[in-house]
């Protein structure tokens, strides 16, 4: 999934990705973050429907107008980037520390009532 994430980014980045595709991208990320939608999201189960199908509908639809050039130029900078995996491990030390210190924290509070 971040994988698909990171590849939109660098499309979007990319001069050679068409004004269109990047549209149609950002469009997707405004309608889905957006209060507004074409269901409203408190109707059960039909709420979050228009956003389960919307999300890849759009993906295949992005992926078909972005060339294959910056699609490879985007997985070759990913994978450079996945090479220095132990500044990710570092960083994911550090949240879990994080919510750690914040949970006996919070349990050491509660204890004192």
């Amino acid at each position: 999934m971040t994988e698909k994430i990171a590849l939109l980014i660098s499309a979007i980045r990319d001069t050679r990705t068409p004004w269109y595709a990047k549209a149609i991208v950002i469009l997707t990320l405004a309608y889905i973050v957006s209060p507004i939608d074409l269901i409203p999201d408190f109707i059960p189960v039909l709420g979050l429907l228009d956003e389960v199908i919307l999300i890849p509908i759009v993906y295949k639809l992005v992926m078909k107008l972005i060339p294959e050039i910056v699609k490879e130029d985007a997985l070759l900078a990913d994978s450079k980037l996945n090479e220095n995996s132990s500044i990710k491990l570092i960083g994911v030390f550090i949240v879990i520390s994080v919510w750690l210190v914040f949970l006996m924290l919070t349990y050491y509070l509660l204890q004192l009532r």
